[in-house]
């Protein structure tokens, strides 16, 4: 089995471990303390260095992933949006006062977001599903994957697809274009809609009684612990990037839809290709909104399929779901869960663990513990630039020679994990200098169960899920809302873009 690990920190302190912002923190507010001790005021001096020990702890120790400082300050964020009530979201439909049934109508971190139609593309003049933020300032789009799954896979098709992965990562970064790669996986109740409709139209009024009672008796059985896997790849291009590219191709939507379909088809060719994936669909505006609809609202996909298939005998039905109904009617967060609809979703961030990863080892946090539990799990890779990537390399060696020169000269011996980190830094330029892309990978899983249950029980299956298949759990308290809307809608939505990328 092939094992992962050449990975390293994004930033490796240059002084014991400290950056730059928390040793400049540090040297800043001990100067009150040597203005004592040049003053003799011995008394104040102390008070002062029990005031500076305290604010060192704030700044440096890490609680649960984050400096006491920035636990302070979400804190007080979160505070502020609870009294303000910028935390419920109601949506239009659901007040009463529902406006244009094409504009999407979506809380949080998704309010900024409008679906455009593509230019008609291909044999059957599909129209592409064109994501647009305007709050992050990005465009994107979403294809579904359907893959044969590497459970059965021998090393060596593993090793080939873990390498067509990478294939993929350099592809998009040699386009100076895409800024994210998304890949999503949504691991759902099977709600067997699609095998009622097909009982329904093959089943005879002459079948053994029995025969159909046993039948019935599997589908209530087996319908309980049976789940559909739904595969999203979304790529993301920053506006600042797709602006000048567009104004080639004629400007406004159109040329930035002709953009991406030229990503879209280079994307494609790899997923087919160095992945092995055996379709490839790239959404519409209706099947990216019924995407969108079902991760807010998974029991609502049976009287979907209902009605596409009463379609097919009445065009008169309207089986469509309109982006003003896609998002849900009410959305609360909460510091540790999200609350939206009839539903409660927890998330928590998977760290790399030191030893290395397998490709597959994933797995088991895609597998619920209940019936009617979904869980859902993306992975990220920001992309970037060639010049990031080696003015990043550069910082990362010298603060490593720095720090490995003060430990020396400190007579502070190095740990094995410092070790290797710093040859980790070192190896990171050839890849570099190979022509390799540059990419801060994440993923954040979900699971997401009725209101009717307790949520706080199905959070601590996901973390023991996370910890069987040999990675760390980090609950994204007081960001649940944006991290469901990360891993579970296919809309591009990142954890790590700013709105100025």
């Amino acid at each position: 089995m092939a094992v992962y690990s050449d990975y390293a920190k994004d930033r490796i302190g240059w002084f014991f471990g400290l950056t730059g912002s928390q040793l400049g923190t540090l040297a800043l507010t001990s100067l009150p303390v040597f203005w004592a001790i040049n003053a003799q005021q011995w008394p104040l001096v102390g008070t002062l260095a029990l005031v500076w020990a305290l604010l060192a702890v704030l700044v440096v120790v890490p609680v649960r992933g984050r400096s006491a400082t920035c636990w302070l300050l979400a804190t007080g964020k979160y505070a502020v949006g609870t009294l303000s009530g910028w935390t419920r979201f109601r949506s239009h439909a659901a007040a009463g006062r529902p406006e244009d049934l094409a504009q999407a109508d979506l809380p949080g971190v998704l309010a900024g977001i409008t679906i455009h139609d593509g230019p008609p593309q291909g044999p059957t003049l599909a129209r592409a599903a064109i994501i647009q933020d305007k709050a992050a300032r990005t465009w994107a789009v979403t294809c579904s994957i359907t893959h044969p799954g590497i459970g059965l896979a021998d090393a060596a098709t593993r090793v080939r697809q873990g390498a067509g992965l990478a294939d993929l990562l350099d592809v998009c970064a040699r386009t100076e274009l895409i800024d994210e790669l998304l890949i999503l996986v949504r691991t759902v109740p099977d709600d067997g809609a699609e095998r009622d409709l097909w009982i329904r139209q093959h089943r005879r009024p002459t079948s053994p009684a029995l025969a159909t009672q046993v039948n019935d008796d599997l589908a209530a059985t087996l319908a309980r612990a049976s789940v559909r896997t739904e595969s999203f790849a979304t790529i993301v291009v920053p506006e600042t990037r797709l602006g000048r590219e567009a104004r080639e191709a004629g400007g406004g939507l159109e040329g930035r839809a002709r953009v991406l379909y030229l990503l879209m088809g280079e994307v494609e060719a790899q997923l087919r290709g160095g992945l092995n994936a055996t379709d490839v669909t790239w959404l519409t505006s209706p099947q990216l909104a019924l995407a969108v609809r079902t991760g807010f609202a998974p029991g609502d996909r049976a009287g979907i399929i209902e009605a596409l298939n009463e379609r097919e005998t009445n065009p008169a039905v309207n089986a469509d779901v309109p982006w003003a109904h896609a998002g849900p009617s009410g959305a609360d967060v909460a510091p540790r869960h999200y609350s939206h609809d009839a539903w409660n979703s927890v998330s928590a961030t998977v760290k790399l663990p030191d030893k290395g990863a397998a490709l597959g080892a994933l797995a088991p946090v895609l597998v619920p513990s209940e019936p009617g539990e979904r869980r859902s799990l993306v992975v990220a890779f920001p992309l970037l630039r060639q010049t990031t990537a080696d003015r990043q390399s550069a910082n990362a060696e010298w603060a490593a020679d720095m720090g490995a020169s003060l430990r020396a000269k400190a007579g502070v011996k190095m740990r094995a994990r410092q070790r290797a980190d710093a040859a980790k830094t070192y190896h990171l330029d050839d890849k570099l200098a190979r022509g390799h892309a540059l990419t801060r990978p994440y993923a954040v899983a979900t699971v997401t169960v009725a209101k009717t249950t307790r949520i706080s029980e199905y959070g601590r299956k996901l973390d023991a899920a996370i910890r069987r298949a040999g990675y760390a759990p980090l609950r994204l308290d007081l960001a649940q809302d944006a991290a469901f809307a990360a891993s579970t809608l296919p809309l591009g939505v990142s954890l790590t873009r700013r709105s100025d990328a």
